[in-house]
């Protein structure tokens, strides 16, 4: 039985104190943001003023250009996410994730992106605001995002860099839905590979897989893996232009899921959503494990681990209880959810806590007392019933 620690003020102060001096470091660097983006107007050329960042700030001079960047997008461009930078509600390397992804497109995108994101930044991971921001995007530029994304598949490439203690690390710039392909491909043998081999990790069968696969000059044969791309059917049919999801990578164009399921290779599974929610509709057992057609429905719902900030796709993820069996938890998609294995875990942690909202979601109290609170985002966008017997097509 887990052990329920008694509440622990001065944890709490402690906690509560770092993270008011966070809002208050966030608070700092918009306003270092408006000095730097200022001092950019007035203090000379690109490069001046880049080196001299770089030299008052100690720091390279990638890193002042980004700096520079940054600010000067934040101040000129997206005046709701530096807003949100001046309430303390995200951090510098948050709206980064900004104006890092709108960088190529116009103003008026810009503009556009920045008003969808005002309020979806406060709370959010990095990920998740990165996701989002990739997500209007594609939505408001279809077609500059399409030529940007043509322009850097063209630009695939691997590299090499060699580290310290005769290791290197060779990796690859790849179009998303391959490199997911390869990923999920190389984890299914190392799995394989793992139950037969405990003297090696997971992460080491990996490796070796991937070793072997690339060595391997005549080849056995091309490796085929199951990868999720969940995407709406009107968006399929080409009725729609709305982004699509690949499972661990995040927003995807109408036009690449197309050219994936016009794969002779493609398989298909046929998820029911509520227009009005965009959830998936319920379904339920009354066992203690979850049955094939449950867990398939909730990996589809979650997509990816359901603890907040963690982003480990569900595929690869366990399927749990919130509330558990031993507690009278009940084995349906309401108290159902996926969880990688680190935060399945952490529920057993004294004075760790999760109590189901409905549909997956589930409020997590702390040690110290706080809550948070987690739900799966919908496959798709509420839509509103048509007005009129017409269907809506």
């Amino acid at each position: 039985m887990t052990t329920t620690l008694a509440f622990n003020p001065k944890a709490t102060r402690f906690l509560d104190t770092a993270y008011d001096e966070e809002v208050s470091l966030r608070r700092t660097q918009g306003r270092q943001v408006r000095a730097l983006a200022g001092f950019a107007a007035v203090g000379g050329s690109r490069r001046s003023v880049t080196e001299e960042v770089a030299l008052r700030f100690s720091v390279s001079r990638n890193q002042a250009a980004l700096l520079l960047e940054v600010s000067c997008a934040l101040v000129s461009r997206l005046p709701n996410t530096l807003a949100a930078l001046d309430k303390g509600d995200i951090d510098l390397f948050k709206a980064s994730k900004v104006s890092q992804l709108t960088r190529e497109v116009s103003d008026e995108v810009a503009a556009q992106v920045d008003a969808f994101m005002a309020k979806r930044l406060a709370a959010r991971d990095p990920a998740a605001i990165r996701g989002s921001v990739s997500y209007a995007v594609e939505k408001y530029d279809p077609d500059g995002f399409r030529e940007r994304a043509e322009k850097k598949r063209e630009r695939r490439h691997i590299s090499l860099e060699h580290e310290d203690e005769t290791m290197s690390t060779l990796s690859g710039f790849l179009p998303s839905e391959l490199a997911s392909s390869i990923y999920a491909s190389i984890s299914r043998i190392a799995r394989t590979r793992r139950a037969q081999d405990k003297t090696r990790t997971l992460d080491q069968h990996r490796a070796d897989v991937f070793a072997e696969r690339l060595l391997a000059e005549d080849g056995h044969g091309k490796p085929r893996a199951h990868i999720h791309v969940y995407v709406d059917f009107l968006t399929l049919t080409g009725a729609r232009n709305d982004p699509a999801t690949l499972a661990g990578y995040g927003p995807i164009p109408d036009w690449l899921v197309r050219e994936i399921a016009s794969d002779p290779g493609s398989t298909w599974s046929r998820l029911i959503t509520d227009p009005a929610t965009g959830q998936i509709l319920e379904a339920g057992a009354g066992t203690y494990r979850p049955p094939a057609s449950l867990a398939r429905l909730i990996r589809a719902r979650d997509r990816e681990c359901t603890h907040p900030g963690c982003h480990r796709p569900a595929e690869f993820s366990e399927i749990d209880h919130i509330t558990t069996w031993a507690r009278d938890g009940k084995t349906d998609h309401h108290n159902c959810h996926g969880a990688c294995k680190t935060h399945n875990l952490l529920k057993e942690e004294p004075g760790w806590t999760a109590a189901p909202t409905g549909n997956g979601g589930m409020t997590i109290t702390t040690p110290t007392g706080h809550t948070y609170h987690a739900t799966p985002e919908p496959l798709h966008e509420p839509r509103p019933e048509p007005e009129d017997d017409t269907p809506p097509f």
